[in-house]
């Protein structure tokens, strides 16, 4: 690696730190540290929620969808723009205008007002799990790109290098440093793409003609793909933006309802056809140079994931190249963070909240770093144990949308608010989704386990809240 490249890449790494720096000493409470003092704008916000949607796993995961099946991969980031306009219409009018949500800091604690404490509690868990999974995932997608693209490092030692960065700007700053990173990180990533990535794979492979030739006529077509595709995507990424804590968190940190919807459509549009089609497109590229014989691999030793790292340090001059990589990193480290945050906020507010309420506030964040520290380093063991991001970061979704997103729903948009029925659902949706992902086995119509899931959910829901309403115990008529 060139010593101009490691300049920039480390050079971004310390700007990154010295921001959380600098937030620590703005943090004054709980709520500047969980929900940035409720008053951030629609730009930072949008730009903050799309770069830790998409971000560093979806970036690595739609290179390995465009290198494995063209541009069709873009319809994956089309259920975010879906999901994103409907919690935009639907939802956060629906949490910014109840005034008993007006003092909450995490999902959870919608549970426990909507349903009981245990219900808000098992919520939390489930919350806490996925997003260990999500912050594992993105830090796993960091490695991959940091291993690929510098020789000599191995994927292990990028994945302690990587953790280390994103935990301690994290730990430092809470989510104020979190968001203005985040907006910080995804206009370089924006930029890294527009004006290094794309251009330079372009011309480098040959341009249009080249390309077309190279590749078979399917991989220029929307339609080369299964509807259990877009079914599996739509089921498992729609649902989160009604049930993920980071995007909660960013809600309760809008300064009002017009703000924050304002920031979620933006977010929509940059997702879905900007991010899909920029990020398929350099994945499609990389399989032109693979198929040239430019990446010296063979389609056996191949991870698609692994493409776009391999052929930008294969392409790209030094200095060119540390712009890339910092733009590749920065939405890698723009979703570990917002995750990472999430998965603290569950810990310190919904399970060990009552524990923890000291009169001095400093106090209370400095136990709210403590426990950010102690998560991103489980999230780190657990990303030691994986290889591939996308299936991560998908199973991780999945377990949260199969236990949260039933109850929510009825929650929030019906008078049907049963504790029981919540607790049951909750269980047997995630406990479901679980089993079938662990056992592997192939299920009817070619559906991921997170549809079953959803689907036992709600029938579970529905069968007792009706079993637990009064009128409908059953009487025994005795005769004389």
């Amino acid at each position: 690696m060139h010593y101009i490249d490691l300049g920039i890449f480390v050079g971004y790494m310390l700007l990154m730190l010295g921001v959380g720096y600098y937030f620590m000493y703005q943090n004054k409470n709980q709520e500047d540290y969980f929900v940035g003092g409720r008053n951030i704008g629609s730009w930072h916000i949008g730009l903050s929620v799309v770069a830790t949607d998409v971000g560093g796993g979806f970036s690595v995961g739609l290179g390995g969808l465009g290198f494995v099946m063209g541009i069709s991969g873009s319809w994956m980031l089309f259920t975010g723009l879906l999901g994103a306009w409907l919690a935009g219409v639907f939802l956060i009018p629906r949490i910014k205008q109840d005034k008993a949500f007006s003092g909450f800091y995490t999902f959870p604690q919608i549970f426990e007002h909507l349903f009981s404490k245990k219900v808000g509690l098992v919520a939390a868990f489930i919350s806490l799990i996925g997003y260990l999974g999500f912050t594992s995932s993105q830090l796993l997608a960091g490695a991959k790109l940091a291993s690929g693209t510098f020789d000599g490092l191995s994927l292990n030692q990028a994945l302690v290098f990587m953790g280390a960065i994103a935990v301690i700007y994290t730990v430092l700053g809470g989510l104020k440093a979190v968001i203005y990173t985040d907006t910080i990180q995804w206009i370089i990533l924006m930029l890294g793409f527009i004006f290094i990535g794309l251009p330079i794979a372009y011309f480098h492979v040959g341009g249009w003609e080249v390309i077309q030739s190279t590749l078979p006529p399917e991989f220029f077509r929307l339609d080369n793909l299964s509807w259990q595709d877009f079914a599996n995507w739509g089921i498992t990424i729609l649902p989160i933006w009604f049930i993920g804590m980071t995007l909660y968190q960013r809600i309760f940190a809008s300064r009002d309802v017009k703000s924050a919807q304002k920031a979620w459509f933006i977010a929509g549009l940059f997702e879905w056809p900007i991010m899909a089609f920029m990020g398929v497109a350099l994945g499609l590229l990389a399989r032109v140079a693979f198929e040239q014989g430019l990446l010296f691999l063979s389609m056996e030793t191949m991870d698609p994931e692994m493409g776009i790292p391999i052929l930008l340090r294969t392409i790209l001059p030094p200095g060119i190249l540390g712009l890339m990589m910092a733009a590749y990193f920065s939405a890698v480290l723009s979703t570990a963070d917002s995750c990472l945050m999430a998965a603290s906020g569950n810990l310190s507010t919904d399970i060990f909240g009552k524990w923890l309420r000291f009169k001095n506030e400093k106090n209370q964040v400095r136990f709210s770093q403590l426990f950010t520290l102690m998560l991103g380093a489980l999230a780190l063991m657990i990303a030691l144990q994986m290889t591939n991001v996308l299936e991560l970061m998908l199973y991780s979704y999945a377990f949260m949308v199969s236990g949260l997103f039933v109850p929510i729903i009825f929650g929030l948009f019906t008078k049907n608010r049963s504790p029981d029925a919540a607790m049951a659902s909750m269980v047997s949706g995630g406990l479901i989704t679980l089993t079938l992902g662990i056992v592997e086995l192939e299920l009817p119509f070619g559906l991921d386990p997170n549809f079953y899931g959803i689907t036992a959910a709600l029938g579970v829901y529905l069968l007792v809240s009706q079993l637990r309403k009064p009128n409908n115990q059953i009487k025994i008529k005795t005769y004389a």
